[in-house]
């Protein structure tokens, strides 16, 4: 396998196509182990793809509730600092305080496997003090509709390898204002997240979140941590994710697709009323 970066590898195949074999090189995404480091203490281990693994790590620690702001942060670094690890990223906060590290990584453990029951997930949800997002924020709808495809226009890994999930921050005009990709739909967020987190953009108020893949509980919690009032993404939700959209004034959309989209809550950000029911 020939190394063309760590986030992208190429490799010999053999292509089926209608009946006629052929060889070919193929390139494929790059996938690796990244561990999040509070000082020297292990924390987490998530498997990523590489590249923006700061951002990662600094929007993983907002959206799990150990940092309220970049400000928290005394240092962010890979590896001993001399860059020499790249997949280890140690983060030093500025607060005196002792964190719990086996309750944290209990709570990681039972997020990853669904340990927690739905209306336990809410309540923890609601202990980190999420806040309902702006209430002003409107987006039209064909816009909205336009969104996917000003993503996957800007999704450069996943043209190479079509192997990622992507996160996206437009503004209501549908301008694109940044765009992460990994193997993780959340490392995506996460990454997303911690980009606006070092460059002093949370809350993201007057933000639209449009994410690959499905509508979750978990991506739903990080948007809500990060104040944003509407999330998009290209297939369903889950019945949990929906919920908790509706009980913290979160406007919720799925299916986007062409020029057909879902609104499961929060219709008044995009001007749209249904007909009744007949």
């Amino acid at each position: 396998m020939e190394s063309v970066s760590r986030s992208v590898n190429r490799s010999t195949v053999s292509e089926w196509n209608d009946g006629k074999v052929r060889r070919l090189c193929d390139s494929l995404v790059g996938e690796e182990p990244l561990q999040i480091r509070l000082g020297r203490r292990p924390l987490s281990v998530t498997m990523r793809t590489p590249g923006d693994d700061l951002e990662l790590a600094a929007g993983f620690l907002f959206t799990e509730g150990i940092i309220g702001s970049a400000k928290e942060v005394a240092s962010l670094r890979f590896g001993n600092g001399s860059g020499s690890n790249q997949n280890v990223v140690e983060v030093e906060l500025k607060r005196h305080r002792t964190l719990d590290l086996k309750r944290i990584r209990r709570n990681f453990l039972a997020n990853s496997s669904c340990g927690l029951c739905g209306k336990a997930s809410i309540e923890a949800c609601r202990m980190q003090g999420i806040k309902r997002p702006n209430p002003r924020f409107r987006l039209d709808p064909e816009i909205l509709c336009s969104l996917p495809e000003t993503l996957r226009s800007a999704q450069v890994l996943f043209g190479r390898t079509g192997a990622l999930h992507a996160a996206a921050l437009f503004e209501a005009s549908g301008k694109l204002i940044a765009v992460r990709e990994d193997v993780g739909r959340h490392n995506a967020v996460d990454k997303l997240i911690g980009w606006a987190l070092l460059q002093g953009r949370i809350p993201l108020a007057d933000c639209a979140l449009l994410a690959s893949g499905r509508g979750g509980f978990e991506i739903i919690q990080k948007s809500l941590l990060a104040g944003v009032p509407l999330l998009a993404s290209v297939s369903a939700s889950s019945d949990l994710a929906v919920q908790l959209a509706r009980e913290c004034g979160l406007t919720l959309v799925g299916f986007l697709r062409g020029r057909r989209f879902v609104c499961y809550c929060g219709e008044e950000r995009l001007g749209i009323t249904p007909s009744p029911e007949p």
